[in-house]
């Protein structure tokens, strides 16, 4: 269990919200919220260790070039 002081105008901003959008409670508004925050974070970490990556070990010409290739028969593919 976590307990935690808010501004009276951040809950009653939640209260409205929890109407607004059919939450359950305060309560599951608040693990969603959490749970966004820690999935975006967890998102960028990810995005940060993929360029890191990249920057390490650069990707060959001919791996660019496959990839261009791969990239324009995909969009071909599409049916549009």
């Amino acid at each position: 269990m976590v307990t935690l002081r808010l501004p009276e105008e951040r809950v009653t901003r939640i209260d409205e919200l929890v109407q607004a959008e059919s939450y359950e409670s305060r309560a599951s508004f608040i693990v969603e919220a959490i749970n966004r925050l820690v999935d975006e974070i967890e998102e960028r970490e990810i995005d940060r260790k993929i360029v890191e990556g990249y920057t390490r070990f650069p990707p060959t010409a001919e791996e660019t070039r496959w990839a261009e290739i791969s990239g324009i028969e995909s969009i071909r593919e599409e049916p549009w």
